[in-house]
């Protein structure tokens, strides 16, 4: 869950057009890697880079889809599904990753941690 926004600092990621829709980037910030998504034209997403049950730092060459409602990323390794929105694991509530504040200014993609 996000932490008070007020709190936090902000990161510029890069240009929104660097991001291939549907498709997710690695920033890295403070020693910590941020998996990055687009989402059809301007929809986006930011959660923890590491995949918990592969312990690899790969979440952000997941593919993107949705289950129901919920728009996840499959990881590429062992194709669990995490949420988008709340970096919730859908297999396993208890391998669930960090999500983060994203927004659009001026073109540009930033990161709240």
């Amino acid at each position: 869950m996000h932490r008070d926004i007020q709190l936090q600092e902000w990161s510029a990621v890069c240009a929104l057009d660097d991001i291939v829709p549907d498709t997710g980037v690695c920033a890295l910030f403070k020693g910590r890697q941020v998996a990055v998504f687009r989402v059809g034209a301007e929809r986006l997403f930011a959660i923890d880079n590491y995949d918990p049950h592969s312990q690899a730092a790969v979440l952000s060459r997941g593919l993107v889809g949705s289950i129901g409602e919920r728009v996840v990323v499959a990881s590429p390794i062992y194709k669990q599904h995490f949420d988008l929105a709340s970096g919730e694991c859908l297999e396993s509530a208890a391998h669930s990753v960090a999500s983060y504040p994203v927004r659009l200014e001026n073109g540009t993609v930033w990161v709240a941690l």
